[in-house]
This record gives structure tokens, C-alpha cells and sequence, in this order.
């Protein structure tokens, strides 16, 4: 006879299922199974990348959801490179859920302004990873979706390109882009990472000994690569940084023309009413050493939010980085508040070893954990209020009686702080009339 927890952990397995369908079964039947939450804690995590560019656990947008839920997450977000394929499957799956769910997108980007400076891609001066926040669909108009081929179709060229160098150097262990990598993705949105597993499996294919093959190519003794592969993701970091990453022979150091300009990833975050959002890296890259006139020329550009990861910038083993890290942290949270920038937080999820959900209750971060919670609310309050009466930051509405950010910050803050999730939160933004004030509205969902 199959055990409760096993056959729990076979619904949350159906969760990653590349069949949305399949997903979609799995949380109805998981809710049925559970249909109490767990208690949620004052955390968030609105910085989790999916399966449809990269999670390093396999986690779909549903399995996201079910995840925050399980674990008690207050507020729980997604993000993926270039595509906004999950956004809506994301949203859905939280409202069943009883979750309180953002989702964003993320892209390498070029900034002109800074072509001869290291921002946040490190080794790559003027390239810029850039986000939009506050999606509350997948992409709504022709412009929208011009801009989404248009940053599918060139991350698809840099890895075919990619494929065929790394193909070279590797031969005769050779991967094909449509057959051996893009199969390992839900909807053909692939990444280093999955061109990385593609290798690791040719290999065990195409060679009689991976282990003297690796060893070789990678220019590492045979012991070493043997603990390496005892470990998957370590072998496949170490893969990556010698295969494709400055140095190594996939690297092409890119330029003006290989990534699109800040304002295209912008533009589409404005034409689907979200939020164009910076990333801050560490302050420690010269472009970020000058952050208040970076965040300034993109507050410019439209920018009206920013992203940090904390974990990395705190919990560091060697104290006196850590106390520097923290410190440029502190700062940049400081100048956010001062540019009327809510913030974006969250762990990313697509690299091995990153965590859930940060440590809220860590010392380091008692002075920005408010901070951080209610840029989550924040998100959460204008995700909520566009997605179900086209009042989001961005509408007409919202310009018209909450003319400056600070305003309009407040507003949605307080918004999403009086916003349950699910079922209980849409009847109360149904009572809300087309007449009504930002304070009258606050008012109703009280």
C-alpha cells in the first residue's frame, strides 16, 4: 500500500511535468490532499527562475506555487530569462494556492552610457542583466510580442554560435542544438546550463571513458575530475566556467550588437503595464561603484524598482568580505529609498545550492528585512490590483490620482499588505468601483 508521503511526493514530482496539464492535475489533486496551508511566515522570495529558462531544482511555475504554500512563504515571485511563458500558469496555480504571487522577466542588456565600465555581468563592460516585475499576463499586444521574438530569437542565435564553438574544441563528443539541447526545456527557451547537461550526456554517449575525456579537455588531473563527477552540480559549474565563460573556447567577448539596449527590455515591460526594473550585483564592479549615477540614468530610462539578491552580499564566509558586502548592501538599499526605488528580493533558485527563501532572521539583514518586505508587498499590491481591475502602476488610473512614485509606492504597499491571496483577495477587488480614490479603495479592501 502506497504511503501518504509517497504518494505526495509522486503529485509533487507530476508539478515539473513539462505537461502543463499533468501540472494542473497534480496541484488540484495536492490541494484536495491538503487543503489547510501552511502558516505563512513574514518572508519572501520574488526573485525564482522557472524550468521555462532555468531552476536548479527543475521547479515548473505551478511547483513554485505549491512550494510557497507548503513552506508558509509569505510572498513568492518568478523570473525568467526572455521569456514570459510562465507568467500566467504562475499566477493562476497562486491563486489556487492561496499564495501571493508576482512574476518578472530577466535579460542581458547593453548600456551605452557605461560601455566602458563592469556593471553587474562580470568581465563584460556595458552589458547589464535588467529586469521587468509586475507582469500580470504573458504578452497582450503585437508590441509585446515583437519585442519577446525578438529576445528569444537572439538568445537562440548566441547558443547556436556557442554550440558550434564549444562543438569544435569538444569533438568528437558534439552536441545538435534542436535535438540534443532543446528537449531538455518546456518550451525551447535554452540556456548555458541546459547546452552544459546536452554535453554531459553526449559524452557518456560518443566516448568509452567520460571520466578520460573530461580529464583532457578540462586539463585536470584524473582524480580531481573523478570527485567532480561525484558531485553532478559541481561537475557542471566547472564545465561551464571552462567551456563557456571568459577564457574559455565557447567565450565570445560581447559588444554593443550582441545583447539589445536597456529601453527594449523597457519598452516591453511598459507595452504589458509592468514594472522596468534595475539588478544591483554587489557594488563592487566600477560600474556599480558609481550606482547612484547608474540608478539615476536608468530612473531616466524608465526604471522604477530595483532588484537585489541578498544572500550573496551577507552570508559569506570570510568575515571581512562579508562585512564589506554588507556594508555596499546597506548603501544601496539607503540610495533606493532615497530614488523612491521599492525593491525586488530573492535567492534566483537557478544555480545549485541557492536557497529557497533568505534568512529573514539573520542579524545582517534586521535593518532592511522591512525594507525588503514591502517592496514585496509592493509588488504583490500592484500584480493584484492590474491583474484584476487594470489598475496596476502603470494604468492611466494610477497616473492620474497617484502622480508620483512616492505616492504611488505608498499606495500599492499598503495595497498588497491588505490583499489576502486567493479567493478571499479577488472578493474584495470586486467591490472595488471604477469611481473610487486610492483611499477609498484602500479602504474597501481593509
Amino acid at each position: 500500500m502506497i504511503t501518504q508521503e509517497a504518494a505526495d511526493l509522486q503529485l509533487e514530482q507530476a508539478l515539473n511535468d513539462f505537461d502543463r496539464g499533468q501540472r494542473s492535475a497534480a496541484l488540484a489533486a495536492l490541494l484536495a490532499r491538503h487543503p489547510q496551508p501552511s502558516a505563512p511566515a513574514e518572508v519572501a522570495n520574488l526573485h525564482c527562475h522557472t524550468f521555462f529558462s532555468f531552476n536548479a531544482y527543475g521547479y515548473s511555475p505551478t511547483a513554485l506555487a505549491w512550494l510557497a504554500r507548503r513552506q508558509g512563504i509569505k510572498l513568492v515571485g518568478i523570473v525568467d530569462f526572455d521569456v514570459l511563458d510562465g507568467v500566467e500558469e504562475f499566477l493562476d496555480a497562486c491563486s489556487l494556492a492561496g499564495v501571493r504571487g508576482s512574476a518578472g522577466v530577466e535579460s542581458r542588456v547593453f548600456v551605452p552610457e557605461f560601455a566602458d565600465r563592469e556593471i553587474n555581468s562580470p568581465g563584460e563592460p556595458g552589458v547589464y542583466y535588467h529586469m521587468g516585475i509586475g507582469f500580470t499576463g504573458g504578452p497582450s499586444n503585437p508590441e509585446a510580442q515583437s519585442i519577446l521574438d525578438e529576445l528569444r530569437d537572439q538568445s537562440a542565435q548566441r547558443n547556436r554560435s556557442l554550440v558550434a564553438r564549444v562543438n569544435a574544441y569538444l569533438s568528437p563528443v558534439t552536441v545538435d542544438y534542436d535535438r540534443d539541447v532543446l528537449p531538455l526545456t518546456p518550451a525551447g527557451n535554452a540556456t548555458e546550463r541546459h547546452i552544459v547537461v546536452a554535453y554531459i550526456q553526449a559524452a557518456e554517449r560518443m566516448v568509452d571513458s567520460p571520466l578520460d575525456f573530461w580529464a583532457g579537455r578540462l586539463g585536470l588531473a584524473r582524480d580531481a575530475v573523478e570527485k567532480l563527477l561525484a558531485d553532478g552540480p559541481a561537475f557542471q559549474n566547472a564545465l561551464r566556467s571552462k567551456l563557456m565563460k571568459q577564457g574559455g573556447p565557447g567565450y565570445v567577448q560581447p559588444g554593443p550588437d550582441t545583447f539589445p539596449p536597456v529601453e527594449k527590455l523597457n519598452a516591453l515591460s511598459l507595452a504589458c503595464g509592468a514594472l522596468p526594473c534595475a539588478a544591483w550585483l554587489d557594488g563592487f564592479s566600477a560600474g556599480e561603484q558609481a550606482i547612484e549615477e547608474l540608478l539615476n540614468l536608468l530612473v531616466g530610462k524608465g526604471i522604477v524598482a530595483l532588484n537585489i539578491v541578498p544572500d550573496r552580499n551577507w552570508n559569506l564566509a570570510d568575515p571581512a568580505l562579508a562585512q564589506r558586502k554588507q556594508r555596499k548592501l546597506y548603501e544601496v538599499v539607503e540610495l533606493a529609498q532615497a530614488l523612491d526605488l521599492p525593491l525586488n528580493i530573492g535567492t534566483e533558485m537557478n544555480s545549485f545550492g541557492q536557497k529557497v527563501v533568505d534568512d529573514f532572521d539573520a542579524p545582517a539583514l534586521a535593518s532592511v528585512r522591512e525594507t525588503f518586505m514591502d517592496g514585496a508587498y509592493f509588488v504583490y499590491g500592484h500584480t493584484m490590483l492590474g491583474r484584476a481591475l487594470d489598475r496596476g502602476y502603470q494604468s492611466g488610473w494610477a497616473q492620474s490620482e497617484l502622480p508620483t512614485r512616492r505616492a504611488r509606492n505608498e499606495f500599492y504597499t499598503q495595497a498588497g499588505k491588505l490583499l489576502p491571496p486567493g479567493v478571499a483577495g479577488q472578493q474584495r477587488l470586486a467591490a472595488i468601483r471604477p469611481d473610487m480614490s486610492p483611499a477609498r479603495v484602500l479602504i474597501e479592501l481593509a
